[in-house]
């Protein structure tokens, strides 16, 4: 019976709408001065579309991509497998991510958001305050280098200052540079256990007991070393550090 019910209103729903001439909350008004005004219904709309965008964008515009790659080099090089499991370095990745993040988050809200809500701007001016400290943000960490490399592949000329920097440009700049960050970052972290691993290597070597894995000896003096020196303040506060140098 309820199935029923459902299925003679999804048919009837359609006569429905031809009737009343389409959903009003889904109208778009034009102002005198020829913007546009989106009633809430539809803004509501649009902004559950764009959640679908979210993991997207905190990979390709915030802090998140260094901070994972580099805590995964940091798993690896200790040699502990599958320890801090995943889900423990993703949540240290976000919350990380928002302690970094929260000056630009903090002036995303204080010029953009806030006047939005209170109705002192559109939805297209809100957008376009919001987008300029995430662009300064992204701008301050991506090499010259890699702008160039994309403009020349997009065919532009040398832009005159990070405004000019299209969106479209500056998104895979960013990435790049901050891939090859992380890979820098995890390479110097990586080097200490890595000599650790050969001493190790060395010395059972020269006793005969090659047979004994070399990881299942090195493994207690790595988490001691790691321990000792406070590694896990040490990186976290390095990464900080890094991206407001």
């Amino acid at each position: 019976m309820t199935r029923t019910i459902v299925l003679i209103l999804c048919l009837s729903l359609p006569g429905l709408v031809a009737a009343q001439g389409g959903f009003d909350a889904l109208s778009v008004t034009t102002n005198g001065d020829g913007s546009q005004t989106y009633t809430l219904t539809l803004q509501v709309l649009i902004l559950m579309t764009a959640l679908t965008l979210l993991p997207a964008i905190v990979l390709a515009m915030t802090s998140f991509t260094r901070i994972i790659i580099v805590l995964a080099i940091l798993r690896q090089a200790l040699g502990t497998a599958q320890t801090p499991s995943n889900q423990v370095l993703l949540g240290l990745a976000m919350f990380m991510t928002f302690f970094i993040m929260a000056p630009v988050l903090d002036q995303v809200h204080r010029d953009a958001v806030t006047p939005y809500l209170e109705d002192e701007l559109k939805v297209g001016e809100a957008l376009a305050r919001a987008a300029v400290p995430v662009r300064n943000f992204m701008t301050e960490q991506t090499r010259e280098s890699d702008l160039a490399l994309f403009a020349e592949l997009a065919g532009d000329e040398p832009y005159q200052g990070p405004d000019d920097v299209p969106f479209s440009v500056l998104a895979p700049s960013f990435i790049t540079s901050e891939l090859k960050t992380a890979f820098q970052i995890g390479f110097l972290i990586f080097l200490p256990f890595l000599i650790i691993d050969l001493v190790v290597a060395s010395v059972l070597m020269s006793m005969g007991m090659m047979m004994l894995s070399p990881l299942i000896i090195s493994l207690p003096f790595k988490i001691m070393l790691f321990v000792l020196v406070d590694g896990w303040a040490l990186i976290v506060g390095m990464l900080a550090a890094s991206f407001y140098a």
